[in-house]
């Protein structure tokens, strides 16, 4: 199944939107982008694979896709788009007037976005992207006047004059939204993009994103496996220190930096606070907001 790490990230905000009344992220258009069919389709194979996660599991198939989905999936997910969605309410405030999605998937802000005056542009592939607008016009969405879809190839630097072509500016505040990204290239080609975002973000600009660390996970092996057998292989770890030293190279600093504890702490204990609810941000992934000097 093509774009099956997208796919899945689209059903993981779904399921929690509908399966919930309090949430750590709260996404109502998810699941008019992947369509009742295909979100039934996924929430099946997810009860089959219980045993994958959790060995020995005895249940329901409800239980099943609810341990699979809260337990293993959607608490990257979840975590790291409510710490990015903040901090772009936060920058917007402060006078971000483009906000540039890097590898969007199936993200739905511009759908639930508010501001007007805000310019979106989501790169991806063109396959995902012609995908994507398929799906919208299937749901009967209407395309937001404020967004710009953006065809291109992240690994190539050609991506800056399609982006500029597309009528971004370099003199205007921005943010830049760089969720799950940095497992799927290599080093030197995430430093190839930093290098890239900091020639075109102009001054007090901020980028937001998670990155796998080195120490060991057994929730980061799952994850490794699961992206393998979708044919996209995670190829990067990182010290804290070697990031904050790749950032400051692009003239970036870090604003921000959290763990699993404080992502937790921060951001799940609203939803762990109702009756029989218990979810926590994935071991093996920080978060980082940077803003470029």
């Amino acid at each position: 199944m093509e774009h099956m790490t997208a796919r899945v990230s689209c059903f993981s905000r779904a399921y929690h939107y509908r399966n919930n009344q309090t949430w750590i992220f709260r996404d109502d258009f998810a699941e008019k982008i992947l369509g009742e069919e295909e979100y039934c389709a996924i929430a099946e194979s997810m009860a089959q694979g219980v045993q994958f996660f959790a060995p020995g599991f005895r249940g329901n198939q409800e239980q099943a896709i609810r341990l699979v989905v809260d337990y293993h999936l959607s608490p990257s997910v979840l975590g790291r788009s409510a710490f990015n969605e903040m901090h772009l309410k936060n920058e917007i405030r402060l006078g971000a007037k483009q906000y540039v999605l890097f590898a969007a998937g199936y993200d739905t802000y511009a759908f639930r976005n508010s501001a007007e005056h805000l310019a979106i542009y989501e790169l991806d592939l063109p396959q995902m992207i012609e995908d994507k607008l398929r799906r919208e016009k299937r749901s009967g969405l209407e395309a937001p006047a404020n967004r710009v879809m953006v065809p291109c190839d992240l690994s190539e630097s050609s991506w800056k004059k399609s982006l500029i072509q597309q009528g971004f500016r370099s003199d205007i505040k921005s943010f830049g939204s760089l969720l799950g990204i940095s497992y799927y290239l290599d080093k030197v080609s995430f430093a190839r993009l930093m290098s890239n975002i900091s020639d075109l973000f102009c001054k007090g600009s901020a980028i937001c994103f998670d990155y796998p660390v080195k120490s060991p996970s057994a929730e980061m092996e799952k994850t490794e496996l699961l992206a393998k057998g979708a044919n996209e292989e995670m190829k990067a770890k990182y010290e804290y220190e070697e990031m904050e030293r790749l950032l400051a190279e692009h003239d970036f600093l870090v604003y921000e930096h959290l763990d699993a504890g404080e992502m937790t702490r921060q951001y799940f204990e609203e939803y762990n606070g109702k009756a029989g609810a218990s979810m926590s941000a994935p071991n093996g992934v920080e978060y980082i907001l940077a803003v470029k000097k």
